[in-house]
C-alpha cells in the first residue's frame, strides 16, 4: 500500500506491548516518521527501525495539564500539526477529554468525551446495549457486599459466574486480575471480598456463557466524523491470554455479518468518531452473539484486520485526517495474526488443562501471515522480548528449585 502524501508525522503515545508496535509498523512502512512516548525507557517498542525518536513521559501518573502542556510543547517541537494515536483505556480518555483543546496542536479523530466513556464504562456500555437493542450478557452491579449477598439470596444466581472490573485496566494494575470465574456462592464472595475496593466499588458480576475461545468474534473498525464506518472487518479468536479470559494471542478473520452490521449499528446511533475494538462471545444456548467489551480506542489485536490493499484501522484514520481518500477493500479473510510470547504460554496452561496436544498447537499456526513481535524488517524488539520472555522464565524456574 502506498499514499499520496506521508509528509505528516505520527506520535503514538503510550506503548502497551504488541498494539503500539503494530501502529509504528503500519505507519512506519508508509514512510511516515513515528513518535514514541512512553513511561519506560526499556519499552522494546523502542527499539523499532520505525520510532522516529524516542520520547520519555508517564502519561499514568502525570498531572493531566502537566501531560496537557507536554503534548502541546511535543507538537510545536515537531511542527505540521501531527497526528495523535492514543494506547490504553485512561490515555484514550484523556485525549477525548480534551479533544477540542488539542485538536489545535494535532490532527486526531476520537469519539465525543460522553461517547468515550460511556462505552469504556461496563456498567454504562451495558445500558447503552440495551437501550439500542444490542444483546449483551445479563449483569449486576453491587454497590457492596451486601448486595452481592441479596443477589445470592434471591435464588437469580446461576452457576458458573464472572467477576469483572468495570474500569478493569486501572484494577488490573491495583490487584493483578481482570477478572475470574468463580463456581460457588462461597467463592463469589471470597474472591469479591479479596478483589474489590469498598471506598470505591468497581466490582461487577456478568452470567458466564459458556464457549471455547473460539466463540469469542471480534470487531475492528474505523468511524470518520459523520460516524460512518470507513473499514469494518470481524474475526475470531482461535486462543487467549491469560487463558478463558483474555486477549487473542492466535486470531484469525472471518467474515460474520450479524457482528458486522449490529456494530455498525450501534456506533452510527451513539455518534461514534474513530478507531474501535469490541468482541461479542456467541452463546449456543440461544442462539445470539452477545456484546461484551467495547474498547474506544485502537485495539493490541488489530493487525489482524488487513485488508487486500493493506488498510487497517490505523491506516484508515491516517488517511482521513490527513485528508486523504480512504478506498475500500475485500478483507483478507483467512488471515491469522500470532502474538508469539502469549501464545506460548496460553499452550501451556491449556495443554496443563487437556484442551490442546503439542501437535495441534503446532497445525494450529498455519496461515499465521504476521506475528506481534517478529518481523523480518524489524527484529529489533523481537529480539528484545525473546530476552525478557527468557529471564523471566529463568527466574521462575530458579525460584522452584
Amino acid at each position: 500500500m502506498k499514499v499520496a502524501d506521508n509528509s505528516v508525522a505520527a506520535v503514538v503515545l503510550k506503548l502497551p506491548e504488541h498494539g503500539s508496535l503494530g501502529v509504528m509498523r503500519s505507519l512506519g512502512r508508509l514512510g511516515v516518521k513515528v513518535y514514541g512516548v512512553d513511561a519506560d525507557p526499556g519499552n522494546p517498542v523502542f527499539k523499532s527501525r520505525y520510532c522516529s525518536e524516542r520520547i520519555l513521559w508517564d502519561i499514568q501518573t502525570m498531572p493531566q495539564q502537566d501531560s496537557l502542556r507536554f503534548l502541546k510543547d511535543l507538537a510545536a517541537r515537531i511542527g505540521g500539526r501531527p497526528v495523535l494515536i492514543p494506547n490504553g483505556d485512561t490515555t484514550a480518555l484523556l485525549i477525548s477529554d480534551h479533544a477540542d483543546e488539542l485538536s489545535q496542536h494535532f490532527r486526531l479523530q476520537v469519539p465525543p468525551s460522553a461517547v468515550s466513556r460511556g462505552l469504556s464504562d461496563k456498567r454504562e456500555m451495558y445500558f447503552l446495549a440495551k437501550k439500542h437493542g444490542v444483546p449483551t450478557a445479563e449483569t449486576i452491579f453491587p454497590r457492596g457486599r451486601q448486595d452481592v449477598m441479596d443477589y445470592l439470596d434471591s435464588g437469580n444466581a446461576s452457576f458458573p459466574l464472572m467477576l469483572k472490573f468495570k474500569n478493569s485496566w486501572l484494577q488490573q494494575q491495583r490487584t493483578g486480575v481482570r477478572m475470574v470465574i468463580v463456581t460457588s456462592a462461597e467463592e463469589l464472595l471470597e474472591k469479591y471480598d479479596l478483589l474489590e475496593d469498598p471506598s470505591a466499588p468497581d466490582l461487577m458480576i456478568q452470567e458466564y456463557i459458556p464457549g471455547g475461545d473460539d466463540s469469542v468474534w471480534m470487531f475492528d473498525g474505523y468511524f470518520n466524523q459523520d460516524s460512518d464506518c470507513l473499514i469494518g472487518i470481524t474475526g475470531r479468536k482461535i486462543r487467549q491470554h491469560p487463558v478463558y479470559t483474555g486477549a487473542a494471542s492466535l486470531g484469525i478473520c472471518l467474515e460474520n455479518d450479524f457482528v458486522d452490521r449490529t456494530t455498525r449499528a450501534f456506533m452510527k446511533a451513539v455518534g461514534y468518531t474513530g478507531i474501535l475494538d469490541l468482541g461479542f462471545r456467541f452463546d449456543s444456548r440461544d442462539g445470539q452473539y452477545k456484546l461484551l467489551d467495547v474498547n474506544p480506542r485502537v485495539g493490541a489485536t488489530f493487525r489482524l484486520f488487513v485488508a487486500d490493499n493493506g488498510l487497517d484501522v490505523v491506516r484508515a484514520l491516517y488517511l482521513d485526517v490527513t485528508g486523504q481518500p480512504v478506498r475500500p477493500a475485500e478483507p483478507r479473510w483467512g488471515r491469522k495474526w500470532l502474538v508469539e510470547d502469549k501464545d506460548v504460554v496460553s499452550f501451556y496452561n491449556y495443554r496443563k488443562d487437556g484442551k490442546i496436544t503439542f501437535w495441534k498447537w503446532v497445525r494450529s499456526m498455519r496461515g499465521v501471515e504476521e506475528c506481534a513481535w517478529f518481523a523480518a524488517d524489524d527484529l529489533g524488539p523481537f529480539v528484545a522480548t525473546i530476552l525478557g520472555f527468557g529471564r523471566r522464565f529463568y527466574s521462575r524456574i530458579k525460584k522452584k528449585f
